[in-house]
C-alpha cells in the first residue's frame, strides 16, 4: 500500500478541542489537510478552530459540536459529514472519557456512558463514514485505543473494556479493508499529558481517599506531550502501520502481557503502587454527574485514558 497522502481530501478528527486530538489537528493542517472538527466543548473547539485558521490560512477548518454519548446526535453529525464532505480521506477515531472504580464501585449507567463514548461512537461514525472512504483511493481510518487497550488494571473495568472492544475492532478492520486500500491504524498512547485525568467521572461507590491515591499514582506516568504522541500517529498514519505503540509506558506492558498474559497484574501492581518521590497536591475530588454530564477534552470530549492514562 503507497504512503498515506496527505494533502488531498479532508480528515474529521474527533475529541479536537484539546490534548491528542488537538495537536492531530495542527499535524495535519501543517501537512496540508483540510479539517473537521468534533467535540463537546464548544468554547475550546471554537479556540483550537481559530488557532489553526491563523496559522495555517489556506486550509479549510470546520467545527462540529456534538457529545458523543448521544447516539442519535452522533447519527446526525455522522449523515451530515458524509453529505458536507465526500472527499473524506481520514477518520481519526480519537475522542475518550474515563472512569475511575471497580466494577462493583459504579453503576451500570456509569459503565455504560464509558462504552458509548469510547466505543460504540467509533462504531457509529465508522460505519457511516466507511463508504466515503473507500471511494476514496488510499484513504485511511485511525482508531485510538489505550495503554489499558493491551492490559487491564483493577480500578479500570469499564475503560479496559471499551479500549480492548477498540482494539479488537480496529484490528478486524483491517483484515477487512485490506483489499479495498483503506489503511486502517490501532493507537495504543501510553502516558500523554491531557486533560483526561482531571476530567475523568469517578464510581458512585468510590470512597474519596481510594480515589486521591489512584490519582496521584497514575499522574506519575503523564510525562508525554501530546504534540509527540500525535506525530508518532501521523507517521504511523503515513507509513500505513497497523499499530503505534507511544511511549514507554505502553511498550512495556504491552511485552509484559504478551510474557505473561495471565500475570501482568503482579508485576503491573508492583510499579504502579512504589512509593512516589513527593505526593501531588491534593484536588478536590470531582463531583459525580449524572449520565448527561460534561466528559473531557477528547471526544464527547475527553482525551485517551482514564483517571490517570490520558493520551
Amino acid at each position: 500500500m503507497r504512503r498515506f497522502d496527505f494533502t488531498a481530501g479532508t480528515a474529521v478528527v474527533t475529541g479536537a478541542a484539546g490534548g491528542i486530538g488537538e495537536a492531530v489537528a495542527h499535524g495535519l493542517a501543517r501537512r496540508g489537510t483540510d479539517l473537521v472538527l468534533l467535540d463537546r466543548d464548544a468554547d475550546r473547539l471554537a479556540a483550537v478552530a481559530a488557532a489553526l485558521r491563523a496559522a495555517h490560512p489556506g486550509r479549510q477548518v470546520d467545527t462540529v459540536v456534538v457529545d458523543l454519548a448521544d447516539a442519535a446526535a452522533t447519527a446526525r453529525v455522522a449523515e451530515e459529514l458524509r453529505r458536507r464532505h465526500p472527499r473524506l480521506r481520514l477518520l481519526v477515531n480519537n475522542a475518550g472519557v474515563a472512569l475511575g472504580g471497580r466494577f462493583d464501585q459504579v453503576t451500570l449507567d456509569e459503565f455504560g456512558w464509558v462504552v458509548d463514548v469510547n466505543f460504540r461512537a467509533v462504531v457509529q461514525l465508522t460505519h457511516a463514514l466507511l463508504p466515503a472512504l473507500k471511494a476514496e483511493p488510499g484513504a485511511h481510518l485511525v482508531n485510538v485505543s489505550s495503554l489499558f487497550g493491551l492490559i487491564a488494571p483493577a480500578g479500570q473495568a469499564a475503560y479496559a473494556a471499551s479500549k480492548f472492544a477498540v482494539r479488537g475492532f480496529t484490528e478486524a478492520l483491517r483484515q477487512e479493508l485490506a483489499g479495498d486500500g483503506v489503511g486502517v491504524t490501532c493507537v495504543h498512547p501510553g502516558g500523554i499529558r491531557t486533560r483526561i485525568a482531571a476530567d475523568a467521572r469517578v464510581g458512585s461507590g468510590v470512597p474519596v481517599e481510594e480515589y486521591e491515591a489512584a490519582r496521584r499514582r497514575f499522574e506519575r506516568l503523564l510525562s508525554i506531550d501530546p504534540a509527540t504522541a500525535a506525530e508518532a500517529i501521523l507517521r504511523g498514519v503515513q507509513r500505513r502501520r497497523g499499530r503505534v505503540l507511544i511511549g514507554w509506558s505502553a511498550r512495556l506492558p504491552d511485552l509484559l502481557a504478551r510474557l505473561a498474559p495471565a500475570g501482568y497484574g503482579r508485576v503491573l501492581a508492583l510499579a504502579v503502587n512504589r512509593p512516589a518521590a513527593a505526593p501531588a497536591p491534593a484536588v478536590n475530588r470531582p463531583a459525580v454527574p449524572g449520565p448527561a454530564a460534561p466528559a473531557g477534552s477528547r471526544g464527547s470530549g475527553a482525551a485517551d485514558g482514564p483517571a490517570g492514562e490520558p493520551g
